[in-house]
């Protein structure tokens, strides 16, 4: 693909589940466009907003004012047309029509894999067309980056969240199991569970039948009301990925501990879509700032198939040439990585599922 020129048009879009830090990132692709001498729009509603048409011009005033919200300004949703053949067809199609020469796609799994659908569109005067993608999902769960936007956001809300469920947990001996968000990932539970000093962490990816789950939740009970004074009370972290529905662990719990521990109550608290709201830190706003700066000076050099990914310790590829710390990837190998990752066979995972059996132990203490 060759690189744009003064006056070519470019196309802004999020899709899937939201991130905080979407709006910072937007806001930086919009005047990093806008600086080369791109004329920049965006998308409303991703794929689906893609599909009908509905560009609109960007306005940075709003950008500003929303940078540093939660969300998305251009709106986000889960398309069931775009991944048809005349989904596809109307998409290409759209992009002709608007005289689209680019489009930064910004979001997970989901919407990479629209991106590399893209890969066969062309202009309006039949160059190929340009895309280059940005990670964002609270999950973590994205292949070759580090970090994704919102989990860092996404990582606060649950700790804050925690430590005032551990205010009340210790004031009235309790235990409590917290669901996180995570249904391909335990990324989130696993890091709030050595951020917030829970005594339980259960993820998908430990793979253990619920008989197992119970049991360990039941040694992190003993361990805690064995103690003659300090710390009475157990706090779980769930993985919404697991299996063993919480209700249904909660029940199970009871009807171990109604005989030995009659005076312990069992708590159940989802957060849910708690995690995904707020306004994002400020590592969430400056990720999403530099990933969108690479993403659209790639763009502009006419770079395509590409996503812009946070570096990786140990990686073997290069940094990109704008900033030392963002990767570019080609989104058929961030695809691959990612399904690995959702698979449960990439080293990441496997490491992380022996880091956490490896401080089980220490957890009771």
């Amino acid at each position: 693909m060759a690189g744009l020129h003064k006056g070519d048009r470019i196309a802004l879009l999020t899709s899937g589940g939201d991130a905080p830090g979407m709006n910072a990132a937007l806001r930086a692709a919009a005047k990093v466009g806008l600086s080369l001498g791109l004329e920049v729009l965006g998308v409303e509603d991703g794929y689906r907003g893609l599909i009908d048409g509905r560009f609109r011009p960007i306005d940075l005033r709003e950008l500003d004012d929303n940078a540093r919200r939660g969300g998305t300004v251009l709106g986000t949703a889960r398309s069931k047309v775009f991944p048809t053949a005349e989904g596809q067809t109307r998409a290409r199609e759209q992009i002709i029509k608007a005289n689209l020469s680019g489009l930064v796609v910004m979001g997970g799994n989901g919407s990479l894999t629209g991106a590399r659908v893209l890969s066969e569109a062309v202009t309006a005067s039949g160059a190929p067309f340009g895309v280059v993608g940005i990670p964002a999902s609270i999950d973590n769960d994205i292949g070759c980056t580090s970090l994704s936007i919102g989990v860092d956001t996404a990582m606060n809300t649950i700790m804050e969240a925690c430590d005032r469920i551990a205010d009340t947990a210790l004031a009235h001996q309790r235990i409590f199991i917290v669901e996180v968000m995570g249904r391909d990932c335990g990324y989130l539970a696993m890091t709030a569970g050595i951020s917030c000093g829970a005594d339980v962490v259960l993820t998908r990816e430990g793979d253990k039948t619920d008989e197992q789950i119970i049991d360990q939740v039941m040694r992190a009970v003993e361990a805690a009301y064995a103690r003659p004074s300090g710390r009475r009370h157990v706090l779980v972290i769930k993985s919404e990925g697991v299996r063993f529905e919480s209700g249904a662990l909660k029940t199970a719990i009871d009807a171990r501990i109604s005989d030995k521990y009659p005076e312990v109550d069992t708590r159940v608290t989802v957060l849910g879509h708690v995690v995904r709201g707020g306004s994002p830190t400020a590592l969430d706003r400056l990720l999403g700032s530099r990933l969108a700066n690479v993403a659209v000076r790639a763009l502009h050099a006419g770079d395509s198939q590409l996503m812009a990914g946070w570096a990786i310790p140990g990686q073997t590829r290069a940094s990109s040439r704008w900033d030392p710390h963002v990767t570019l990837w080609p989104i058929e190998e961030v695809l691959t990585e990612t399904a690995r990752l959702h698979a449960g066979s990439h080293d990441l995972v496997r490491w992380r599922v022996r880091a956490l059996s490896e401080a089980e132990p220490v957890l009771y203490l």
